[in-house]
Formats: structure tokens, C-alpha cells, sequence
């Protein structure tokens, strides 16, 4: 079902809010790895309200196409009541697909460890992202074993909230097997190809159709239509219309909004 949003955000002030201190612990190496790039790249950043207890959580995998970004805290989260946090992982094609899918689980499983030491909850954790960022959260939500490498269970996260996320195959990764960007292909590395029934809530954000990039707005309706098939009933889609692939980050925002708020039992007040 097609879904449309015109949300208008308030902005929000990045170091105070409501009197609420936030603090920011940057840099964090979240890994065991010892390779000089895992040292290099595998960090986070926590932001976080001072004295505050049992928030939600949002971890945030940056977007760049796997091949490049930075960490970055979604800042219209700040002064929402909730644990932000940013993560970098391993680029390609200096690594392959499957070093950096593991990084983005090592990062969730180090949150799910941790996050209770800067005020967070370990079981309100709401994994998202943008583009690339996006297609990890999948990742993650559907092909259980990589958090369970780390002993964690990919159904005790609250919530999976992918910003234009690739439903197939990732493009960067077909770049590398010399298959073409236009050649869609669905393998291991295709959320698509781990539908399954009993996976948290999964919410689908994306752009217009006819403005996002290629055919990411088709790639997420076939998983939520496949969801659907196999009986999952808690996956949903949202278009974003006059929304490109980065204009609908910014609606996206409330939908996340919401979701903290509903993970922490309280209303929703836009």
C-alpha cells in the first residue's frame, strides 16, 4: 500500500535542549579486530543525556554507497529523549561485503552490551541508516547469523527503520564481481533473499518513485510484498512523494521519531 508523508521538522539545538545537557563520547573502537583499518575505521559515537536512564536507542549506520561516509549522529534526534549513536565500518573495495556487514554487527552487539553505561536501553534499540547505511540495517534485520557470531539475537533489537535501503544485492558489491550497476541480482547479499516470518517490526522508508535512486522505491515494496507472502505481518513501506534519495531522509526523521517514542511506551507528539 502506497503511503504518502508531508512532514515538516522543527529544528532542533544540537547542545541544549529543554535544559537537558547532551554529551558526545567520540571515537570509540567498538572491535576486537587488530588489522591497522579495523583500528582505524571501527569507531562510534555515543550521544547521550547526562544522569538520564533507560532511553531508547538509535544506532546509525551512515550512508556513501559502501565505498565511502563518515559516522554521523542524526541530529534531529537530539533533545528526543533517546541514545544516539553513529558508527563507521570498513569501506569497499578495500574490503569485501561480508568484512563489512560484520562490522555493522559488531557495532550493534558492542551497543547491546553497552549502551546501559551511557544511559541507554539494551532492549530499546532501534537499528537505521540512509542508502547504504540503509541496506545494512536489512542486512542485519533479516539474515540472522551475523549478530549471532557475536552471541546476540537480531530479534531483540526493538526495531529496523532502513532510509532507502537496497533490497538486492548491493550496486557496490556487484561493481566488484564486474557485474553492471543496471544488472539486478539477487543472492546471499540481497536482503530479499532472507525474507522470513519472525523478524522485529522492519519499517521501509523511501523516496518518490519516479525521483529515488533507480529502482529502490520497487526493490523495497517487492520485500514487503514477499514479507507479506511468507507471513510476516509487521513490515511496512512508506513513499515519501516529491522526495528524492536524500530529500527523504528529512521526512523519514518523523517516522523514526515516532518509532522511539513507541519503543519507550510514550505519545507521539509531532
Amino acid at each position: 500500500m502506497r503511503r504518502i508523508l508531508s512532514v515538516l521538522m522543527a529544528t532542533v539545538a544540537c547542545i541544549t535542549v529543554s535544559a537537558q545537557e547532551y554529551k558526545t563520547a567520540d571515537n570509540i573502537l567498538y572491535t576486537t579486530k587488530t588489522d591497522s583499518y579495523s583500528k582505524e575505521r571501527l569507531k562510534l559515537d555515543v550521544c547521550y543525556e547526562e544522569d538520564a536512564r533507560d532511553l531508547p536507542v538509535v544506532v546509525w549506520f551512515h550512508g556513501g554507497g559502501l565505498t565511502s561516509g563518515e559516522k554521523q549522529i542524526p541530529g534531529k534526534l537530539k533533545g528526543k529523549d533517546c541514545v544516539l549513536v553513529g558508527v563507521n565500518y570498513r569501506l569497499l573495495p578495500k574490503v569485501t561485503i561480508d568484512k563489512t556487514i560484520d562490522d555493522a554487527a559488531e557495532a550493534v552487539a558492542w551497543v547491546m552490551d553497552h549502551i546501559a553505561d551511557y544511559g541507554g536501553s539494551p532492549n530499546k534499540i532501534i537499528v537505521s541508516g540512509h542508502s547504504a547505511g540503509g541496506y545494512l540495517t536489512m542486512m542485519l534485520a533479516l539474515d540472522k547469523k551475523w549478530l549471532m557470531r557475536y552471541g546476540k539475537d537480531a530479534d531483540d533489537i526493538s526495531a529496523y527503520i532502513p532510509f532507502s535501503g537496497q533490497a538486492i544485492s548491493h550496486f557496490s558489491y556487484r561493481k566488484m564481481n564486474g557485474i553492471d550497476n543496471l544488472q539486478p541480482t539477487i543472492d546471499e547479499y540481497a536482503p530479499l533473499y532472507w525474507v522470513r516470518k519472525d523478524c522485529p517490526p522492519l519499517v521501509l522508508l523511501v523516496g518518490d518513485r519516479e525521483l529515488e535512486l533507480f529502482g529502490r522505491y520497487e526493490e523495497n515494496a517487492y520485500l514487503q510484498r514477499m514479507m507479506k507472502l511468507v507471513g510476516n505481518t509487521t513490515t511496512e513501506l512508506y513513499e515519501f512523494d516529491g522526495h528524492g534519495h536524500g530529500g527523504m531522509v528529512e521526512p523519514g526523521y518523523h517516522i523514526l521519531e515516532w518509532w522511539v517514542k513507541k519503543v519507550d511506551n510514550k505519545p507521539f507528539e509531532p
